[in-house]
């Protein structure tokens, strides 16, 4: 065994085409030595040839190889065949260990199109096997027994290591590789098949024969009486079926489909109903053609809506395969009716009745009448696309708002029946292709703003679009200031009064702002201030949530406690005389009349307002907050009031602080009524 170690240089028969990530080509020579053939040896002991086969036979050793995981034979001529075996076995990269003796199997000759550039340079091969990832291994070759042809020229392993893919980009959540990307198969129609309808398939002489493709879906009407029950409509098929062919000699069913008055459709014709199988229906224009019939007489009625639907839908599946829109025209050549010679070129409807083309009543008039209709139903795009809502978000406006994750629901006025599938794309890329049945998808999107396509794909490949601007936020509403409490002015009758401020504002748009305690109410988005009352001397939250209108959301909040300080517990300066009314605070407060009496309150709080009476002869007092003046109040009034919340102050932050009022001595009203002081605590 030839150990590789780091630096070893390879053999010369070893080669290593491409290192890294991508993919590597590893060769090792099993050419016969002196250009023998070894000639009906066969194998003994794994690891050898056996004697006589030992010197025209080719054996390699256990070698040790850069790392690979797939092996094969090759050989120079791709026209010759491999007429031996070869045997290989590997070594587990890591763990050592040998799989079994594997034979490499090669039934052909390369099957590349001759001239073509698969043919260009190409080798003979084996099948090649998996043996997973390795870093040895180990070949013997050997003659078919009773063979003498040589082996290939050029005889060789080929190791292959499929390497690490590159690290692709990372899509945005609601992308998907296009590759990866299923678009389904077209909906192949509901249909009684075959075996259903009870076809004698003994019948049926030969195998069915195909043509290129579908241009023209000619309408017959089978000429019976309507008068048959709809449970019927297979015992009539098989009728039909029997006397084509034993009446007409015809090789099985002429028609390609059939449809009974009530709209249930049968396969007719052998051969599969995706494909365009060669019928027997259309004199000079059964190729590049199929056919419907409907069972009954239609010269004096029509079908209907029902019939005139199954009909369209036929038409647009097997015309629109071909990319050939229902309600064209197209020429076909004749090979000989009773209307247009042999080679003759006729104009024809994509949708034609028999008598297009013959000398025949058939479909009937009044069918033949409503054709008209049945390509305007065939042909019409997806009527009324539209998306009908989207679960997982708010519409506002003309756009939807979503934390990322939405299922769009959509409409089509258009049967489900004349549907192919229906294309969903973000910004561009496809998403998702769903089924005809199916009407809504689930999508994951990004941040952002996005355009969400649904595309509708008729079966006979016209197709609608609908745009809808969806914007996804996951961010959550951001208050940039608050909950702030502060008081305000007012009455003290059992409450205080209190202003809570904030500021919020989130990218997307906000949908609600609420207050949820002490009290709940909707502020709307524009509103920055909340008034309001709150009991004295109680803790009290004041929570606030505001939601975006993805649905994000996010609450704050706030605790105050609001504390009444009685007049009496003041600080007094000069001459107070105590006054005694229900009307006051506790029933009681204190009056003053002479110029420069004060009464000081010391407290920790971030807000403080005065409590007062207030009179018609109530004067002026001056307000020292901290030492520092901080106005002049006038507490007159045309009217008594009692228990009232006058001048307010506010901090930041909690902290201690002096509120000092000095009676002023107002000529002709010096009087003034305290009634404590308010602060949050």
């Amino acid at each position: 065994m030839v150990v590789l170690g780091s630096g070893s240089p390879l053999p010369a028969d070893l080669t290593a085409a491409v290192t890294g990530t991508q993919p590597t080509l590893q060769t090792i020579d099993l050419s016969p030595a002196g250009g023998s053939s070894p000639t009906g040896r066969t194998f003994s002991a794994p690891g050898v040839l056996r004697a006589e086969s030992a010197a025209a036979g080719r054996a390699v050793s256990p070698r040790a190889t850069r790392r690979f995981s797939l092996v094969g034979a090759t050989w120079t001529d791709p026209a010759r065949r491999l007429t031996g075996t070869v045997q290989v076995r590997a070594r587990s990269l890591g763990g050592g260990t040998w799989t079994p003796w594997q034979s490499l199997e090669a039934d052909e000759p390369n099957p590349a199109e001759p001239g073509s550039r698969d043919a260009d340079g190409a080798r003979g091969t084996t099948d090649p096997i998996w043996v997973g990832p390795s870093d040895a291994v180990e070949a013997r070759v050997a003659a078919d027994a009773g063979r003498t042809t040589p082996l290939p020229p050029g005889l060789r392993l080929d190791l292959i290591d499929p390497g690490e893919p590159g690290a692709a980009p990372v899509p945005r959540a609601y992308e998907l590789p296009a590759a990866r990307t299923a678009i389904p198969a077209r909906p192949v129609p509901n249909v009684v098949t075959r075996a259903q309808w009870g076809a004698n398939e003994k019948l049926v002489r030969a195998a069915p024969e195909y043509t290129t493709d579908v241009q023209v879906l000619f309408v017959h009407h089978t000429a019976e009486s309507n008068s048959y029950s709809c449970s019927e409509s297979a015992s009539i098929i098989r009728g039909i079926q029997a006397y084509h062919v034993k009446s007409n000699h015809w090789n099985d069913i002429g028609y390609n489909f059939l449809v009974d008055k009530c709209g249930t459709l049968f396969e007719g014709r052998r051969g599969g109903i995706t494909r365009a199988v060669l019928g027997a229906h259309t004199l000079g224009f059964n190729a590049h053609s199929a056919a419907i019939a409907v069972l009954g007489n239609y010269s004096s009625r029509g079908v209907s809506a029902k019939v005139r639907t199954v009909i369209a839908q036929v038409a647009a599946y097997k015309l629109g395969a071909y990319g050939n829109t229902p309600a064209g025209r197209t020429a076909l050549i004749s090979s000989g009716s009773d209307r247009y010679a042999d080679g003759s070129r006729a104009v024809l409807n994509r949708i034609s009745g028999h008598r297009d083309t013959g000398k025949t009543e058939c479909p009937g008039t009044t069918l033949y009448g409503q054709l008209g209709l049945i390509r305007g139903i065939a042909s019409a795009a997806p009527a009324d696309l539209g998306v009908s809502k989207i679960n997982g978000a708010t519409r506002i406006g003309a756009t939807y708002f979503t934390r990322g994750t939405i299922r769009p629901f959509w409409q089509v006025d258009t049967a489900t029946t004349l549907m192919n599938r229906y294309d969903v794309s973000v910004d561009g890329t496809l998403t998702a292709s769903v089924p005809a049945g199916q009407r809504q998808q689930l999508l994951r999107l990004s941040p952002g703003r996005h355009t969400v396509r649904v595309r509708a794909v008729a079966l006979n490949g016209r197709v609608a679009v609908t745009d809808t601007a969806v914007y996804a936020d996951q961010a959550l509403p951001e208050f940039t200031s608050g909950p702030t409490v502060t008081l305000r002015p007012g009455s003290l009758n059992g409450i205080v009064p209190v202003r809570l401020r904030w500021a919020v504002q989130d990218a997307g748009g906000l949908r609600t702002v609420r207050l949820t305690t002490p009290a709940t109410a909707n502020l709307g988005t524009a509103a920055t201030i909340w008034a309001g009352s709150v009991k004295p001397g109680v803790e009290t939250t004041y929570g606030l949530r505001a939601t975006d209108r993805a649905g994000n959301a996010r609450s704050v909040a706030a605790v105050r406690t609001a504390v009444l300080v009685a007049e009496t517990r003041a600080e007094r300066g000069g001459t107070w005389r105590s006054v005694g009314n229900p009307a006051y605070l506790g029933g009681s407060a204190l009056r003053a009349t002479a110029k420069g009496a004060s009464l000081t309150w010391t407290f920790t709080g971030r807000s403080a307002a005065l409590a007062v009476s207030r009179t018609s002869v109530s004067g002026r007092v001056q307000v020292y907050v901290d030492g520092a003046p901080a106005g002049i109040v006038d507490l007159r009034s045309p009217d008594a009031v009692y228990r009232r919340a006058v001048w307010t102050r506010s901090w930041s932050s909690s902290d201690r602080h002096t509120v000092k009022i000095v009676v002023e001595g107002t000529a002709g009203r010096p009087g003034v009524i305290s009634d404590g002081l308010v602060y949050l605590r």
